[in-house]
């Protein structure tokens, strides 16, 4: 169940989403990101993110992990809902934020402008087919994160395990009991697998990272997403 998007400034491809996104099934969908020191990105996220549900009734919801530069207070401007909290990390930030979406789908992405809000349409549309749709990047930059789909990700049907760019039925979401810490998504998907729900894929090709990730430098990175890798090991094992 996959299928690549490239070039996504082409007529055609243009064309092709501004057709899937007449023809989405009309359902509510709550859009949910997390953010730390996200300023210079929210105002054009949420633009974005508006303009690609255009005509589809839907929420965005913001959560905030105690940013220093007023993140915070341009999402209020801007989102449906905008909340700050404790720094604890980007998995329980988006559990926080799943837990006050109001609509029965679900769409987690990232705030750094990494995922294309264009394919929100699309993504969601796998949910005809599936409970729990994957949008993976064709091209994935850190090895630990290579290393995690290729051990984690292929027996769990998805080429990039740690990709939070996702849309969830809501009612899936909510029989899912997640416990591990900050992994990265990585443990939501393995519930998933364990309860019996089916995920599906859609590849695309994501633009380039930028300078500083809020993951932090290469090291730094890598460190942290093997810490994840290790833990989603031993709840997939047991």
């Amino acid at each position: 169940m996959r299928f690549s998007v490239n070039g996504l400034n082409s007529p055609l491809i243009s064309y092709w989403l501004f057709m899937s996104t007449s023809d989405l099934k009309v359902q509510s969908i709550s859009v949910v990101t997390t953010t730390f020191n996200e300023r210079e990105n929210i105002e054009e996220l949420i633009r974005r993110v508006r303009s690609a549900l255009a005509g589809v009734p839907h929420e965005i919801i913001v959560v905030d992990d105690s940013s220093s530069d007023g993140t915070v207070e341009v999402a209020r401007k801007l989102a449906d809902m905008a909340v700050s909290k404790v720094r604890e990390g980007q998995t329980k930030g988006l559990l926080h934020g799943m837990k006050l979406a109001k609509f029965s789908v679900i769409v987690t992405i990232d705030a750094d402008l990494e995922n294309s809000p264009e394919l929100i349409p699309t993504l969601v549309q796998k949910l005809d087919e599936v409970d729990l749709a994957v949008a993976s990047r064709t091209v994935i930059p850190r090895f630990s994160e290579r290393f995690a789909s290729k051990i984690l990700g292929k027996r769990l049907g998805v080429s990039d395990f740690y990709s939070n760019f996702r849309a969830y039925k809501k009612k899936t979401l909510e029989s899912l009991s997640v416990k591990g810490g900050e992994t990265f998504g990585g443990e939501m998907l393995i519930r998933a697998t364990k309860k019996g729900f089916k995920i599906g894929e859609l590849k695309y090709e994501s633009p380039p990272r930028r300078r500083t990730p809020r993951i932090g430098g290469n090291i730094r990175a890598n460190l942290r997403i093997s810490a994840a890798t290790l833990k989603c090991l031993l709840i997939f094992l047991l």
